[in-house]
């Protein structure tokens, strides 16, 4: 079972791959780059996460596309 923030993060990569579709990791990182800036390192943690998210499921997507 997912805690609150996991579940939320998961949510959100669901959202950007929907709304920006290959470009969706693009999008997160300019989002941490610019939490980064503000100093803001929590919502940094979570955009990473969201990538972490997004990179899963590009690799899962192109393992299944290989069978």
């Amino acid at each position: 079972m997912f805690d609150e923030n996991e579940r939320l993060a998961r949510r959100e990569a669901h959202w950007l791959l929907k709304e920006f579709g290959a470009e969706a990791p693009l999008y997160a990182a300019m989002k941490a780059e610019k939490a980064i800036e503000q100093k803001d390192f929590g919502r940094c943690a979570r955009w990473k996460r969201i990538l972490e998210i997004l990179a899963d499921s590009r690799t899962a997507k192109s393992v299944a596309t290989k069978y």
